[in-house]
């Protein structure tokens, strides 16, 4: 499936252009990933159309949780096909997948709807019971993605309680190059560090969209602010406090008060 999914990935990325709208799907606004939500309001009202059904409800009440469903599969499957382009190989595969019986689900349960509308509720019913039943299949290999996988969770989470209370001794100010980005660690953690003349810029280096290391990221302007762009995805974050400014992550990346010593040693401690 790699050359497929290539082919679908990079013309996914193509059309839907690194701006607002792809921030959108992403969930960048709102600070989480947009397309788990909806992915569960999508199926649960399918889920609960097939309850509906099998408890004898009222059909009308059904065609609409049906009809909800689907309209709401349309740009939940934008925002997933939007996040699937900015993953790994590996995840990809299992995304294609993933895409592809949310698909089939998707056709069953809109067939479903077509046959109720006729009054044709025998058959209706029964191509809603397949279309859960893939449906499911579909929302256990996201399931995968997200919780084997870590397609989606913050991969740079709030490091505070990884560090002890208090100014921790880093590196000495003269040993940091001007203006490019170097890692050095703290502890178990490594840290991204950015000297601009006396000041000094000292983030999580792991990017939270897939831990990306943000040290070997280009330094860019946006809109007269200062930011760093990881190599791996894109995700572009605020050198000022590690906000995202570009997907495809959601979360900002963690940032350390600075301050210098007398003998010119850099000290750090975590932003609570």
């Amino acid at each position: 499936m790699d050359r497929p999914i290539r082919v679908l990935a990079k013309a996914v990325r193509t059309r839907v252009k690194r701006g607002w709208l792809r921030d959108l799907l992403h969930g960048v606004p709102i600070g989480e990933p947009l397309h788990p939500s909806m992915a569960s309001v999508t199926l649960g009202c399918w889920t609960s159309a097939a309850l509906l059904d099998a408890a004898g409800g009222d059909p009308r009440a059904a065609r609409l949780l049906l009809a909800t469903g689907i309209v709401g599969a349309l740009p939940t499957a934008a925002a997933g096909l939007t996040d699937w382009s900015s993953l790994h190989l590996e995840q990809q595969r299992v995304g294609f997948v993933h895409m592809a019986g949310n698909l089939t689900a998707l056709g069953l349960f809109s067939a479903s709807l077509m046959l109720r509308l006729k009054g044709h509720e025998r058959p209706g019913k029964i191509l809603s019971f397949a279309g859960l039943g893939v449906g499911m299949l579909g929302a256990y290999l996201g399931g995968h993605l997200a919780y084997r996988q870590a397609a989606g969770p913050n991969h740079a989470p709030q490091v505070a309680h990884l560090v002890p209370l208090g100014w921790h001794d880093l590196c000495p100010l003269k040993d940091l190059p001007d203006g490019r980005p170097v890692a050095r660690r703290l502890g178990y953690i490594q840290l991204f560090v950015l000297r601009r003349g006396e000041a000094v810029t000292v983030l999580a280096d792991h990017c939270p969209h897939l831990a990306g290391p943000l040290h070997q990221g280009r330094l860019v302007m946006e809109n007269g602010e200062a930011c760093v762009v990881c190599p791996w995805h894109g995700s572009t974050f605020r050198l000022d406090d590690g906000s995202v400014r570009h997907g495809p992550a959601t979360a900002p990346a963690p940032m350390f008060e600075t301050r210098i010593r007398r003998d010119g040693t850099i000290q750090v401690r975590p932003m609570t």
